[in-house]
C-alpha cells in the first residue's frame, strides 16, 4: 500500500483526472441509481398478495383507466373464493377541494381518508400511542401520521388534542408511526366511516354499494389466491349492475364486444408503475412512473459509470506504458506476475474508493438539487443500505478496471525495457483502448441527442397555441360549485368589483386539466350516436378568453343565460362524429343529450369553437360539447395586473366568504406546462448525464491523444525533418480524434434515433427542430472531442527534433 501511495504521488496529475472522472461518474450515478431505488421502493413494504381494482368506462371517447371501482364490489370480493379481506377508501374531501383543519389560529390542507374498520391491519400500519380501530370507531376520533401531528401540533404527542373540520370538533384518537417507504395510497389522517366529517350519502354508499358510485377498493388475497379469477368474478358482478343494462344498441355496437367498464386487478406492489391512470374529482392518478423511463435512467446510470471506468483504464494504461523500466526492475529483484497485478489493482481499488468518497460527498451536497429536478421526495435515497451498495460497486469497479493496466504490466519484458528497447503497446491493445474511447464517444453523443429531442418536444409542446392567450388569466379552485353556493357567487362578484379585474368566469375546470372530467351521449333524431366531452361554462366564458368562433357563435352574456339547458357549442371534432362532414352543417341543428338514465333531451347547436388544448400533444383532439352550466367550481380571472396583485386581491377577498378553507390559484399557463413537466425534467435529467458523458469522453480523448503524441513521437520529428508543416503534424493528431469520433457516431447515433422515435411515437405533433437534434449532438461530441485533442497536436507541432530524438 505504501508503494500504491507513493506511485499515485508521483503523478499527481494523472492521479487528480483518474479520481476527479471516476467521483463525477459514481456522483451520477449515485443519484441516478437512487432514484430507480425510489422508484422499485414504492409500496414494497406493503403486504403481499394485496390488490387495488380499477376501471375503465370504454363507452367514454379515449377513456383512461382510473384506480377506482364500484364500492358494492368489496362486498362482493369478500365472498369470492380466494379473498381474505376486502375494504374500500374514499378521500374525505374530493382531492380537487381538499380537507382544511383549522389547528389552533391556524389553516393546514391535509389529505384525509375515510376508511372502513380492518383498512390498517390490511396495510400493516402501527400507532405509537392509541388504538387505531378504536379511533375509527368513533364519530369525533380522527387518526394522523406523526409528520401531520408533528405539523399541526410541534408534537407527536397529539392524542387527546383538538382540531376542528368543516364546523365540527375531531379528537385525535391515534398517531401512526411512519411507514417504512414511499406509497402511491398516501394520507395524512384516517377517519372511520362512522365519522361526523363523512359526508352521510358516502357513509351510506360505502357501507352498502347500492348507488354503483366509485372508490377506491382494495383485495387481500389468500396465498393461494389467484388473481384472474378474482378479476372475473368481480367483473361477472358489475356486468350485472342496474346502469349496465342501459346502453342503447348503437353504444354497444360502437363497444365491439368490449365490456362497457372494463375492471382490471392490480398489485399495489406494481401499481407505481401503471403510469397511464387518469384523474378525477376524487382522486388524482398521484405520482407515478413510466417503467420504460425508470429502466432508461438505470441503464444509462450503468452507462455512466462504464464510462468513468474506460477512462480510468486509458490512463492506468499510459501510466503503465511510462513505468516500463520501474516495472522492469522490479521483475529482475523477484517480483512475481501475481505482485505486479496485485500491485496494479490494489492501484485501482484505491483510486475508485478514493472517488467514491468524494463522489459520495457531491451526491449528498447535490441531493436537494437533484430531487427538484426530479420532481420527486426522495428522503432515503443516500441510505445506508443504497450507500454500502455505491461502495461495493465502486470497489467492483476498481477490480474491472484493473484487469488490462495488470496485463500489460505482466507483459513488460525486462530484458527488452532494461536494454533501451522499452515495449510499445500491441496492435491489439492500442486497438482495444480505441474502443473504449469510441465507446465513451458513443455514449455520449446518443445520450445528449436523446436529451436534446425530449427537451425540444416538451418546449414545443408547452408553447403550442392553446387556442387563446393564457397569460392575463389566473385560475381559482372554489371549495363549492358555483350554482349551488352564495358563497362562490358572492366571491366571484366580490373579485369581478375589484379595480384592474376585467371578469371572472366559471367553469368545470380549466382549460389544459383533467381532474373533472364530464362524458355524456348526444344523438342526432334518426341518426348516430357519438360519446362526447362534456365542458360546463358560464355564459362569459368564451368573452372573458376572447374566443372566435369557427363558425355560428359562442356563447355570450349579453344573448344567453347562466344555466340554459338548450344551447349547445360543438368543436369540429364532435360534429363531425355525430354526423356532420362539414361543421358547419350542424349549426342550428337539434340534437339529443341522453343521460346515464336513459332519459333524452333536446339541445340547440349555435356554434363551432375552434380547437383548445383541453389535452396533451399526446393526445388526439376530443370531440367536446360546451352546455352553459355554473355547476362548476374553477374561477378564471382576467386581468392586466402582475399576477401577484391578482393573487393578493383573491387572498383579500377569500376569508370574507371561506373563512375556514385556503385558495388555491394558478396561472393559466402553468396549468397547460404540467402536461409536459415530466418530460421537462426527464430532458434535465439526462442533459446533465450528457454534460458529464461529454466530460469523461473529453477526458478519454485528451488521454489518448497525449498517448499517440508520446508514441509516435520518432515518427513526428521525421516527419518535420521530411519537410512536414506544423500544421500537417496538428492535423495527423486530430485526424485520429476525429475518426473516432465518426465511429462513435456510427455506433451511438442509430441507437439513439430508435429511442428518439420510440418516445416521440407517443405524440401526435412533432417540433420541427427535432429532426436537428442527432446532428447537433455529433457536432457537440465532435467539437468537445476535437477540443481535448487540441492541447498535444499544439504540442506535437512545437516538439522540438533533438529533444525527440534523445528521449
Amino acid at each position: 500500500m505504501r508503494s500504491c501511495w507513493r506511485n499515485l504521488a508521483a503523478s499527481p496529475w494523472q492521479t487528480l483526472a483518474a479520481v476527479a472522472g471516476l467521483a463525477l461518474g459514481l456522483a451520477v450515478f449515485t443519484l441516478l441509481s437512487g432514484f430507480v431505488r425510489h422508484a422499485w421502493s414504492v409500496n414494497a413494504h406493503l403486504p403481499d398478495k394485496l390488490f387495488i381494482v380499477k376501471q375503465r368506462d370504454n363507452t367514454a371517447p379515449q377513456a383512461p383507466w382510473f384506480d377506482q371501482a364500484p364500492m358494492a364490489l368489496a362486498r362482493t370480493a369478500a365472498a369470492t373464493s380466494g379473498v381474505a379481506g376486502a375494504t374500500v377508501v374514499v378521500a374525505l374531501r374530493p382531492e380537487v377541494t381538499g380537507l382544511t383543519v383549522r389547528a389552533g389560529n391556524r389553516l393546514v390542507p391535509l389529505h384525509g381518508l375515510a376508511v372502513l374498520p380492518g383498512f390498517a391491519g390490511m396495510l400493516g400500519l402501527r400507532a405509537i400511542d392509541g388504538d387505531v380501530e378504536a379511533a375509527l370507531a368513533r364519530p369525533d376520533g380522527i387518526v394522523l401520521t406523526q409528520a401531520t401531528a408533528l405539523r399541526l401540533f410541534d408534537t407527536v404527542d397529539a392524542v387527546g388534542r383538538t382540531l376542528r373540520a368543516d364546523g365540527q370538533v375531531l379528537r385525535v384518537a391515534a398517531v401512526l408511526a411512519p411507514q417504512p417507504g414511499p406509497t402511491t395510497l398516501p394520507f395524512d389522517a384516517l377517519a372511520g366511516v362512522a365519522s361526523a366529517i363523512v359526508d352521510p350519502a358516502i357513509r351510506d354508499e360505502m357501507l352498502t354499494g347500492r348507488q354503483g358510485w366509485p372508490g377506491k377498493v382494495l383485495v387481500r388475497l389468500r396465498p393461494d389466491g389467484q388473481p384472474e379469477a378474482v378479476a372475473a368474478a368481480l367483473q361477472a358482478a358489475v356486468d350485472h349492475l342496474p346502469g349496465m343494462q342501459r346502453h342503447s344498441p348503437d353504444v354497444l355496437a360502437r363497444l365491439a364486444g368490449r365490456k362497457p367498464l372494463e375492471l382490471g386487478l392490480v398489485s399495489l406492489r406494481s401499481a407505481y408503475f401503471d403510469h397511464e391512470l387518469g384523474s378525477n374529482f376524487h382522486f388524482r392518478a398521484g405520482e407515478r412512473a413510466n417503467p420504460a423511463l425508470v429502466a432508461g435512467l438505470g441503464a444509462v446510470a450503468l452507462l455512466i459509470l462504464a464510462l468513468a471506468g474506460a477512462n480510468y483504464v486509458n490512463l492506468a494504461a499510459v501510466r503503465v506504458l511510462r513505468r516500463q523500466r520501474e516495472l522492469a526492475v522490479r521483475k529482475v529483484l523477484g517480483a512475481r506476475a501475481r505482485d505486479i497485478a496485485g500491485q496494479c489493482v490494489a492501484e485501482a481499488v484505491t483510486v475508485t474508493l478514493v472517488a467514491a468518497l468524494l463522489g459520495l460527498l457531491l451526491a449528498w451536497l447535490a441531493q436537494p438539487a437533484f430531487a427538484a429536478l426530479a420532481g420527486r421526495d426522495l428522503p432515503g435515497m443516500l441510505s445506508a443500505g443504497h450507500l454500502a451498495a455505491v461502495l461495493a460497486a465502486a470497489i467492483v469497479l476498481g477490480c474491472a478496471a484493473a484487469v488490462y493496466p495488470a496485463w500489460l504490466a505482466v507483459r513488460v519484458r525486462p530484458d527488452r525495457v532494461l536494454s533501451g528497447k522499452p515495449d510499445t503497446e500491441s496492435t491489439g491493445a492500442a486497438r482495444a483502448r480505441r474502443v473504449l474511447t469510441v465507446l465513451q464517444l458513443a455514449v455520449a453523443m446518443g445520450v445528449a441527442g436523446v436529451a436534446l429531442a425530449i427537451a425540444w418536444q416538451a418546449r414545443h409542446a408547452a408553447s403550442a397555441a392553446p387556442g387563446f392567450d393564457p397569460v392575463p388569466l389566473t385560475l381559482v379552485d372554489v371549495p363549492e360549485q358555483v350554482r349551488f353556493s352564495e358563497r362562490s357567487r358572492g366571491l366571484m362578484a366580490a373579485l369581478a368589483a375589484q379595480p384592474g379585474i376585467d371578469g371572472v368566469a366559471v367553469s368545470l375546470d380549466a382549460v389544459g386539466r383533467s381532474e373533472d372530467p364530464l362524458g355524456r351521449t348526444f344523438q342526432r333524431p334518426g341518426g348516430q350516436s357519438a360519446a362526447l366531452d362534456v365542458r360546463w361554462v358560464g355564459a362569459n366564458f368564451f368573452t372573458l378568453y376572447n374566443i372566435p368562433a369557427r363558425a355560428g357563435r359562442l356563447f355570450d352574456q349579453r344573448q344567453d343565460r347562466d344555466d340554459d339547458p338548450g344551447p349547445l357549442v360543438l368543436n369540429a371534432e364532435a360534429a363531425r362524429l355525430l354526423g356532420f362532414t362539414d361543421p358547419a352543417l350542424a349549426l342550428g341543428q337539434t340534437v339529443l343529450f341522453r343521460d346515464w338514465d336513459g332519459k333524452t333531451a333536446p339541445r340547440r347547436v349555435i356554434g363551432i369553437a375552434p380547437p383548445l388544448r383541453f389535452q396533451s400533444l399526446r393526445e388526439q383532439p376530443r370531440p367536446v360539447a360546451f352546455e352553459l352550466s355554473t355547476a362548476g367550481a374553477t374561477l378564471t380571472v382576467r386581468s392586466a395586473l402582475p399576477p401577484e396583485r391578482v393573487d393578493a386581491l383573491v387572498r383579500q377577498q377569500w376569508p370574507r366568504w371561506f373563512p375556514d378553507a385556503l385558495p388555491r390559484i394558478h396561472r393559466a399557463g402553468d396549468i397547460l406546462d404540467r402536461n409536459y413537466a415530466d418530460d421537462t425534467r426527464l430532458a434535465r435529467l439526462l442533459a446533465i448525464a450528457a454534460g458529464v458523458a461529454l466530460l469523461l469522453a473529453a477526458a478519454g480523448c485528451y488521454t489518448l491523444s497525449a498517448h499517440t503524441v508520446q508514441r509516435r513521437a520518432k515518427e513526428i520529428v521525421l516527419r518535420k525533418l521530411h519537410g512536414a508543416s506544423g500544421g500537417a503534424v496538428g492535423l495527423l493528431v486530430l485526424r485520429e480524434t476525429g475518426a473516432l469520433a465518426l465511429l462513435g457516431a456510427f455506433a451511438g447515433l442509430p441507437v439513439a434515433a430508435l429511442v428518439i422515435e420510440r418516445y416521440l411515437a407517443g405524440y401526435i405533433e412533432r417540433a420541427p427542430a427535432g429532426q436537428w437534434a442527432l446532428p447537433c449532438a455529433l457536432a457537440a461530441t465532435a467539437a468537445v472531442a476535437l477540443a481535448a485533442a487540441a492541447r498535444h497536436a499544439w504540442l506535437a507541432m512545437r516538439v522540438a527534433p533533438a529533444q525527440a530524438l534523445r528521449g
